[in-house]
């Protein structure tokens, strides 16, 4: 288990795998100089509840990982904790995705149909 530490005082342990895939998605952020919340469940052990930071390039960020590997990074995964962390919501865990995110489908080319110059009037 890794830990982040905000601010110098709040600190909470994430999984090696999770917390390099946060570090990648916060510090894209913060290098763009975009500002937006965090949020996370507490563990039961230290009183429940849930704990949302706000972060910023004026704050202390450190990521303390315990294993000395660097994991390989999901894009997938990256791509959701992006997309969540671009939301008014901000960036909170989500679990890693089984498989690659599909693409939407492409659109289909938009037909467009002569209309009759002067169309019948039906009663």
């Amino acid at each position: 288990m890794g830990k982040f530490i905000y601010d110098s005082n709040i600190k909470v342990e994430f999984e090696d795998r999770l917390l390099a895939h946060l570090q990648a998605v916060i510090m894209a952020k913060v290098r763009r100089g975009e500002t937006f919340t965090f949020t996370w469940k507490d563990d039961i052990s230290t009183g429940g509840g849930r704990t949302c930071v706000y972060i910023h390039s004026g704050v202390s960020l450190v990521f303390k990982f315990h294993g000395g590997r660097t994991p390989q990074l999901n894009p997938a995964w990256l791509h959701v904790l992006t997309y969540n962390a671009n939301s008014g919501r901000g960036l909170y865990v989500v679990s890693e995705p089984d498989g690659p995110i599909r693409p939407p489908e492409p659109v289909k080319e938009m037909v467009f149909m002569q209309v009759p110059r002067h169309a019948p009037v039906t009663p």
